[in-house]
């Protein structure tokens, strides 16, 4: 659309990963077999959780939400990336692609969010064994998952509707498979101080915040693990909270990677972004069941129960 010598634009047009057509198909299949992976691996993970009442406990609670997390951010992300890989020019509207720059801010708070409580959760756990069902009941539970969501809906909803704000009037290609913040706003023509401001701050304010928690959470695990004297209860304490603190580590280190780092429309930059976006969702299940004991023994009783016939 053109207003006297002002052009805005109405559409965005997104990157192709390869211009080869054997590539794209290679491409197409690879990450096709990603997407149904991680959404095998966490709907798996959230049935099995229901389903079995072992693991109705405030650890498993948490770990169900992010098992949806992961599978909705992935569907955020993958299928436009596949029908990009099979179109010949692939463009997304004005309100689409804010809409996934929204979703996509959205997912990664309420994770950064819900890692956090569930490391609270096994600090509670370890240092505090006796009153732990007491502290950690349902209510509380309850609470914190709401307030994750509610956290990840406020700064996915302020971040967009700043940039939102923004004039866009060319060029309109996106350097990434996907509308995230960091290319989108490259692309404004007006000054993007108040929208950069806000971005640096809800990194810095939540992911800070976010990290102190877990610091102080593992902090006090480890020391209380240290005073231990049995082998063995330092080797469960550990064993316990191992799959979480690879899980936190691999999505810290690809956020600050993705988001904390100067744009540069660089091959690597797009890597980083393929690394966070489709690989670290394929990620978390499979830590969490090929790691966790009771998980794996859940997915035995679930697989050895006999069905019901019923006439």
């Amino acid at each position: 659309m053109e207003v006297g010598n002002i052009t805005t634009v109405t559409e965005f047009v997104l990157l192709r990963l390869s211009n080869d057509p054997q590539i794209q198909v290679v491409l197409f299949v690879l990450f096709l077999v990603i997407y149904l992976l991680t959404l095998i691996g966490n709907l798996l993970m959230l049935l099995v959780i229901r389903a079995d009442s072992h693991l109705h406990t405030p650890m498993y609670f948490f770990l169900s939400h992010l098992s949806f997390l992961d599978a909705f951010y992935s569907s955020i992300i993958v299928p436009n990336l596949l029908e990009n890989l099979l179109s010949e020019g692939k463009t997304i509207s004005f309100l689409q692609c804010f809409t996934q720059i929204s979703l996509v801010l959205f997912s990664g708070a309420t994770e950064a969010c819900l890692l956090s409580v569930m490391a609270y959760d096994r600090f509670q756990a370890v240092c505090h064994p006796l009153l732990y069902m007491a502290v950690m009941d349902r209510k509380v539970c309850t609470g914190l998952v709401g307030a994750s969501w509610a956290i990840g809906i406020g700064t996915s909803l302020v971040n967009t509707l700043l940039l939102a704000q923004q004039h866009f009037c060319g060029p309109n290609l996106i350097h990434g498979v996907s509308c995230e913040f960091p290319p989108v706003l490259l692309l404004t023509c007006s000054d993007p101080y108040v929208s950069t401001v806000s971005i640096l701050t809800t990194m810095v304010v939540l992911g800070l915040g976010t990290f102190f928690l877990l610091l102080c959470s593992y902090t006090r695990i480890i020391m209380t693990a240290l005073r231990i004297k049995s082998a063995t209860g330092r080797s469960k304490i550990f064993s316990t909270c191992s799959s979480h603190f690879l899980v936190v580590t691999i999505f810290y280190v690809s956020g600050v990677c993705r988001y904390m780092t100067p744009l540069s429309n660089s091959a690597l930059e797009q890597v980083l972004s393929m690394q966070y976006s489709v690989v670290t969702p394929l990620l978390n299940p499979f830590i969490y069941s090929l790691k966790n004991q009771e998980v794996k023994a859940a997915l035995r009783r679930m697989l050895a129960r006999k069905p019901r016939l019923t006439f």
